[in-house]
């Protein structure tokens, strides 16, 4: 039975769902009919944190130029410039196990693309949500539903897992930002440049 979640809500993963050590985080969109014509292409990313909640370089941060990082313990799947179709618009898969243990959190994001030439924001998206898929029985463990919270917004964090002890725990974020990629960048320790 899939656990759906309010924002600012924390839950035990891994405690609670004894031998889960790799999952699939899917996320996914739809956008309003008022789009202004263009595609919305919505990117994923990993920010692999240290202790003081940072990144410290490029196998800290996954996303579509650097889909592999903390050591291959998260991958980014690949990039759907569009968010057609059902489900899961696009997936990063994270392995417990092989997380480096200097890494405290792991922040799963979402940016919107070229958002200052074609004139949009989280405004303009509905139905954004992320999932918690256990990768070997591919049993969805938890949900989160973004809600309509967003107006002018180009990067939204979706959720954050974070250790406690041996554990790892999920906390639903839904925390929007302005200034795309390179605000989330800046925000968790990195020169976007």
């Amino acid at each position: 039975m899939t656990i759906s979640l309010s924002k600012g809500q924390r839950i035990d993963l891994t405690k609670t769902n004894p031998g889960l050590t790799k999952v699939v985080v899917g996320l996914g969109w739809d956008t309003n009919k008022y789009s202004g014509g263009q595609d919305f292409d919505l990117d994923a990313s990993a920010f692999l944190l240290h202790e003081d909640g940072k990144a410290k370089g490029a196998d800290d941060f996954v996303f579509y130029n650097n889909p592999n990082g903390g050591a291959g313990s998260v991958v980014y799947t690949g990039d759907n410039r569009t968010g057609e179709g059902d489900g899961d618009d696009e997936q990063v898969i994270v392995d417990f196990s092989k997380v480096p243990t200097h890494i405290q959190r792991i922040g799963i994001t979402v940016t919107i693309y070229d958002y200052e030439t074609r004139a949009q924001n989280f405004g303009q998206v509905s139905n954004a949500f992320v999932r918690v898929v256990d990768a070997s029985t591919d049993r969805e463990v938890l949900r989160f539903d973004l809600g309509e919270d967003f107006s002018t917004e180009t990067a939204v964090v979706f959720c954050e897992f974070y250790r406690n002890g041996a554990d790892w725990k999920f906390q639903a974020v839904g925390s929007g930002f302005g200034g795309g990629l390179s605000a989330l960048c800046k925000n968790y320790g990195l020169d976007a440049q």
